[in-house]
C-alpha cells in the first residue's frame, strides 16, 4: 500500500476493527455487480470509494430519463449511454486507482457462471426473480458470498448468503417462481431508499470480504421507509429447496 492510498482510506484504516490488514484485502478483491440501476449505483459507489480493488459490472440496459429520479451512479448527460460505461466514468472519477471491468449484455448461465468463480463476492442490484434466481444458483453451486438487495415503492430488503451447509440461500426466501411483475417501473419507488438499501448492501460487502463484524447471513433485514420502522428476520434453509437442500 503505497501513501498516496494510506492518506486516501485512512479514515477506514484506522478503525480496529478493518486497519491495514483489512484495507489490503478490500484492494485485492474482486466483486461482481449485477445491475447498474437504483441499488447498484449505491453501492458501486461506495465499494470503489472504499478501496476494492476490482470491480466487474454487468448490465445491458441504457441510461434513460426515468433513471435519474434514483440511479445516482448516471447523469443527465449521458442518457443514452450504457449504464456500465455511465457508471465506469463516475467510479473512476471517484476513484481512478479502481479497475473497473464492463460486461453490456445478458449473461447467459455459462457467462454468470464464469464471472461468479472468478469473484470473491457477488452483489446482486437486479430486479427480477429470473435473474435472481439464476444469481443465487451461481453463487451457492460456486459458494461465492451472494449479496441480495431488493427495493420497491417504500419497501427494502437486505440479506447475505454464503453458500455455507446447512445455510439458507436465497431460494429458500422465495420458493416460487415469482411470475408478478414487482419492478420499479411497474409499481413505483422512494428515490432515497434504494439508497439506503444500496448502501446497506455495501457494507455487508465490505465486513463479507474483510471478516469484520456480523452480516446478514441468515438473516433478512427489512426496512419499511414509510413508517421508519426496521426488522430483522432469522432465514432458515427450505428442506425442499432444489438449490440448497441435501439430497435424499
Amino acid at each position: 500500500m503505497n501513501d498516496d492510498q494510506l492518506l486516501r482510506y485512512s479514515r477506514q484504516i484506522m478503525l480496529p476493527s478493518i486497519g491495514i490488514e483489512g484495507q489490503q484485502k478490500l484492494l485485492d478483491a474482486r466483486v461482481l455487480i449485477i445491475g447498474l440501476g437504483g441499488l447498484g449505483s449505491p453501492a458501486a459507489m461506495y465499494l470503489a470509494a472504499a478501496g476494492v480493488g476490482t470491480l466487474v459490472l454487468v448490465d445491458f440496459d441504457q441510461v434513460d430519463l426515468t433513471n435519474l429520479q434514483r440511479q445516482i451512479v448516471h447523469t443527465t448527460e449521458r442518457i443514452g449511454q450504457l449504464k456500465v460505461e455511465s457508471a465506469r466514468a463516475s467510479l473512476l472519477a471517484l476513484n481512478p486507482e479502481c479497475k473497473i471491468e464492463t460486461i453490456s449484455n445478458q449473461l447467459n448461465e455459462e457467462q454468470l457462471v464464469t464471472q461468479v468463480k472468478q469473484a470473491d463476492l457477488v452483489l446482486d442490484g437486479t430486479d427480477n426473480f429470473a435473474t435472481r434466481f439464476a444469481i443465487n444458483k451461481a453463487s451457492y453451486t460456486h459458494k461465492t458470498p451472494l449479496v441480495s438487495g431488493a427495493a420497491i415503492r417504500m419497501e427494502g430488503q437486505v440479506s447475505v448468503f454464503t453458500g455455507q451447509p446447512g445455510g439458507p440461500c436465497y431460494h429458500c426466501l422465495y420458493p416460487d417462481e415469482g411470475e408478478m411483475d414487482e419492478t420499479c417501473s411497474a409499481n413505483g419507488v422512494l428515490a432515497p431508499l434504494v439508497g439506503v438499501i444500496g448502501s446497506i448492501q455495501a457494507i455487508e460487502a465490505i465486513k463479507q470480504l474483510t471478516g469484520v463484524g456480523k452480516t446478514l447471513d441468515g438473516r433478512l433485514l427489512l426496512m419499511d421507509a414509510l413508517q421508519m420502522e426496521w426488522r430483522t428476520l432469522r432465514l432458515m434453509s427450505d428442506p425442499a429447496c432444489p438449490i440448497c437442500s441435501s439430497p435424499g
